[in-house]
């Protein structure tokens, strides 16, 4: 089973999103059964609470669904999850602070759709401040796709 992690600031936003998308593809692949999706953030502000309303509305509107709730990252994530990916340059700087020789693959999660050429950025904003969940969908979506491509080459799925 692979294991991915998406980590934002407060896990109402960003992470949450990236979560429901990805899950949302790999069941639609009929990779459940090989893929978990989580996500968390590394503040406790928002522990208990559903995803922020934005984010909730977005993913409403493409038919994604999604009932989690946020939480904060623990150590025991760091060796529990294979992968995990950062929504932008303060988390990653975060989690690798924070790592203490986990086997995790750790990286902006933007970078693997920089690396396809699909985006010309490697941080996702976040939508709590402006209000901008469309385009916050909008580069985790090419985000998930991106790195949906990503574990079929590597792991051959």
């Amino acid at each position: 089973m692979i294991k991915v992690l998406f980590v934002c600031t407060g896990n109402i936003c960003r992470s949450p999103m990236a979560e429901a998308v990805l899950q949302d593809m790999v069941n639609k692949a009929g990779l459940a059964d090989q893929i978990e999706v989580d996500s968390a953030g590394t503040g406790p502000w928002h522990v208990g609470e559903r995803a922020h309303s934005g984010t909730l509305d977005v993913l409403r509107r493409h038919n994604i669904p999604y009932n989690g709730r946020a939480r904060q990252i623990s150590p025991a994530d760091l060796n529990r999850f294979d992968y995990v990916l950062a929504l932008d340059r303060s988390h990653l700087s975060y989690l690798r602070r924070y790592a203490n020789g986990s086997d995790a693959e750790i990286a902006l999660f933007l970078s693997y759709a920089r690396q396809a050429g699909l985006v010309d950025t490697d941080e996702v904003p976040d939508p709590y401040y402006d209000g901008k969940f469309d385009l916050t969908y909008d580069l985790v979506l090419k985000g998930c796709r991106a790195f949906l491509d990503y574990l079929r080459r590597k792991h051959g799925l």
